[in-house]
């Protein structure tokens, strides 16, 4: 170790010919429109120069490819906020201009394109943009998207290739549409290609990666006159293994096992060792570095107590117990008191300890659990602001699609009709404006998204794995004047929160390497089902590879095991509902032995439906394992192919049915409900190892669990004692304290003295008298509390003060239903 820690300065980076190499490829003048609240655009120039790491990871896979040549495979993990979109368009733009030094290409381009692909449709223009803005002659760019494409996308693609174009930019979602046409274009043979892959998750470790491979890898179904249906099995199961003229290289800051295993690098040759990074910035680096912001120093949990009821009894029924359990939980998370105070809190944290930073240009995000809560969350978050009179305090919200929520309004919700004043700017764009201060989202702009002056975030959605990270990241990012975060969960466990963390605090770790044996295990169990014959999945494959068949003949081979499927299917659920029907009757008429005949018949029908299932769920498992372990370990087998090919044109033909009953929840209530803040603390990430990533050690293993039916306000009980807490007591009544505010709201005299006095002197006037007529004129189920509000004056006392608080905190004394 040098004794100085500032000794890579003149060892590394002011040598000659290095520093004239950052000089002249690195330093970039960074060119930014910023729109301003008036809708006026100004340029912001920033001269930008890279990082060590930034330099070092360039620098490294640029003599990585020099010594290894092209098809190899390259992992760099760098954590998030690490400035990864310019460390792409760095090496974008080196690895385009790299000629090979000597021997017989001596002169010669490495690479024909450099393709990058990112699988983020939202944020792809936030990358490109990048990648564009670097120095570029005309042509040597090209970005595929629906902004810039002229005709069609996969036209466009294709003639980008061909043309040879230096760099290609194209979203993942946009490479499948033009696999077909490159494929049928031999003047891509003998070409080589980078792949460079943004955040590379699933959808570059799947069969997209593999079609990518297949379809750039022409050389191998050219060299005959005569192209067989063997041939193309056999380039296929070829381009499985990887092609020596497509080189890889994949960035990310939370790599997922299984991108460890395809992308990552064994040190050495010891059957102990496994797969690692070839490249790492860790977060505990870029932290330490001053880089990124440690966004779990101010994380401050919330708990969420309450109480539900059944409303008549009389009508209570028997319904699955597990989905009834689920779709309580939603009903109370979508409850509109529950998303009022939550936004509440969040207004008033934000407006107390987060507007005023930055010189007043703090913004927030708001993380919900789905799209119809994005929505309750925006309508409830414009109400407060408008009662509360904060009128500078504006929200944008962001999802994808329509939501249809008949509780809220008659007509779908959509971004565009929900931010009203974005008048179809750019999102993004406009959030850095000073005219929104807090971004709700529901799955979108959790990753990737880069601003800077986002200082707090308020979470309500569970988050877990890769996710997490990617999600809380989004604070990470430094700015100036920007010396911390805030953190506000109402959902997750906070050391929960803390051993996510820790996978990827450090260098990301395997904690073995998957079985691929496994895959021949699936194999002989989907055989067992009898779903299909052997000679189908042949007959099927035959055609798929051979070149001359058509459409025609792969409907004609894959019908019959899909009509076998959905026979079969049709039988079990018939005999299902006999079976049940004839239970109904066994329970009615009360005779112990037939009911438990009965039952076994019920029993039975189920075990015959769920085998049913469970082969549709292996099916998907054998589909998705082979595309991954086929990429690692050379099978050489085409039967695994064959099936593979088969399986996934069959998947999609198999129905299911669902034998749920809905479940009624219009006589569900919430009769009390506390949000706690419980703690705020720093989440340390310590030095230590982290935890590792495990995995795929066995597949197939779905077993159906029996339902159980139980009465829908036995459920509640059960749902009361999970989440009602010890704590709640009756001035966290949520219905019989909202059923006496309307009833008072109706008196103008009380109304009037809420909306014009003081608390102690309204209790001087009418207004104790207007809370009494209203229990009394309100009794109802409720009874046990208006008798305690009568009999009782301690009692008496705390309802008529919060019934006060209630109404002057909805605005002048007005309160709408909560």
């Amino acid at each position: 170790m040098h004794p100085y820690a500032t000794a890579y300065l003149w060892e590394e980076i002011l040598q000659p010919d290095n520093f004239l190499l950052i000089l002249g490829r690195y330093l970039h003048l960074e060119v930014k429109d910023k729109e301003l609240a008036d809708g006026r655009i100004v340029k912001k120039e920033t001269m930008i120069f890279p990082r060590y790491h930034q330099w070092s990871a360039v620098s490294t896979l640029l003599n990585g490819v020099r010594k290894e040549g092209t098809g190899a495979r390259y992992l760099i993990q760098h954590s998030a906020g690490s400035g990864k979109s310019n460390s792409i368009a760095w090496l974008c733009h080196q690895l385009a201009s790299l000629h090979y030094p000597e021997g017989e290409q001596a002169g010669n381009k490495v690479f024909d394109s450099v393709i990058v692909i990112t699988d983020r449709t939202v944020l792809d223009s936030q990358l490109q943009d990048t990648i564009y803005q670097f120095e570029h002659n005309r042509g040597m760019i090209a970005r595929i998207n629906r902004e810039e494409a002229q005709g069609s996308k996969s036209s466009q693609l294709a003639q980008e290739l061909l043309n040879a174009t230096s760099i290609i930019i194209v979203t993942i979602q946009t490479f499948p549409h033009v696999l077909k046409a490159i494929q049928e274009n031999e003047g891509l043979a003998k070409r080589s290609f980078a792949i460079i892959a943004d955040e590379a998750h699933s959808s570059q470790t799947g069969s997209t990666a593999r079609q990518m491979r297949e379809v750039l890898m022409a050389e191998h179904l050219s060299d005959s006159d005569e192209i067989t249906g063997e041939d193309i099995l056999d380039a296929t199961l070829a381009s499985r293994r990887g092609s020596d003229k497509i080189s890889y290289f994949a960035f990310t800051a939370t790599p997922k096992a299984k991108t460890l295993e395809l992308f990552g690098r064994k040190p050495n040759a010891k059957e102990d060792s496994k797969p690692e990074p070839y490249h790492v910035y860790t977060m505990r680096q870029a932290i330490e570095e001053g880089y990124i912001l440690d966004v779990l120093k101010n994380y401050t949990s919330y708990s969420v107590a309450y109480k539900l009821a059944h409303t008549d009894e009389n009508q209570d029924s028997e319904v699955d117990s597990k989905r009834a359990k689920s779709e309580l939980v939603k009903w109370a998370r979508l409850h509109p008191h529950n998303i009022a105070q939550k936004v509440e809190v969040i207004i008033e944290h934000f407006r107390t300890r987060v507007k005023h930073l930055l010189n007043g240009e703090a913004k927030a995000m708001v993380v919900t659990s789905s799209r119809k809560e994005a929505v309750r969350y925006k309508l409830a978050f414009d109400k407060y602001v408008q009662e509360k009179g904060y009128g500078r305090l504006q929200a944008m919200v962001a999802f994808s699609g329509e939501v249809d929520d008949k509780e809220s309004g008659p007509e779908p919700f959509t971004e565009r009709n929900l931010n009203p004043n974005l008048n179809g700017r750019d999102m993004r764009k406009a959030f850095d404006t000073d005219e929104y201060q807090v971004m709700l989202v529901a799955n979108k702009f959790q990753t990737g998204f880069d601003q800077p002056k986002l200082v707090a975030m308020y979470v309500d959605k569970k988050l877990t794995g890769v996710d997490c990270i990617q999600t809380l990241s989004r604070l990470n990012r430094t700015c100036p004047g920007k010396d911390t975060t805030f953190v506000l969960d109402f959902v997750n466990d906070p050391q929960d929160v803390l051993e996510e963390f820790k996978t990827y605090y450090q260098v990301a770790e395997l904690a073995g390497e998957s079985e691929p044996n496994l895959v021949y295990d699936l194999q002989h169990k989907l055989g067992e089902q009898g779903i299909y014959q052997w000679h189908e999945v042949t007959q099927f494959a035959d055609a798929y590879f051979d070149p001359k068949r058509g459409q025609d003949a792969l409907s004609n081979y894959i019908k019959p095991p899909a009509d076998r499927f959905a026979k079969r299917y049709r039988e079990a659920l018939d005999v299902l509902k006999d079976a049940q029907e004839r239970l109904r009757e066994a329970i009615s008429e009360g005779e112990e032995g037939y009911r438990q005949k009965c039952e076994r018949g019920v029993q039975a029908a189920k075990e015959a439906k769920d085998s049913l299932d469970t082969f549709k769920k292996d099916l998907g498992s054998y589909i998705r394992f082979y595309e991954f372990i086929s990429q690692i370990v050379p099978f050489d087998d085409h039967e695994l192919e064959q099936l593979n090919v088969f399986g996934k044109h069959l998947l999609p033909l198999l129905k299911q049915e669902r034998l749920d009953e809905d479940i009624d929840l219009e006589l569900v209530e919430m009769t009390h409900y506390k949000l706690k803040e419980k703690r705020t603390q720093h989440l340390k990430l310590q030095g230590d190892g982290g935890n590792l990533l495990n995995p795929v050690t066995s597949i197939g293993s779905h077993a159906p669990k029996d339902k159980k039916s139980e009465l829908l306000s036995d459920i509640l009980e059960q749902m009361n004692d999970l989440f009602a807490g010890e704590d709640l007591s009756d001035g966290d009544r949520v219905i019989w304290l909202n059923k006496v505010v309307a009833k008072v709201s109706e008196n103008d005299r009380a109304v009037d003295q809420v909306a014009h006095n003081s608390q102690e002197q309204a209790m001087l006037g009418d207004f104790p008298d207007a809370v009494q007529s209203a229990v009394i004129e309100s009794m109802d189920v409720q009874n046990r509390m208006d008798m305690d509000f009568l009999s009782n004056p301690d009692v008496s006392r705390q309802v008529v003060s919060l019934v006060y608080q209630m109404m002057k905190a909805m605005g002048q004394g007005q309160i709408g239903k909560l």
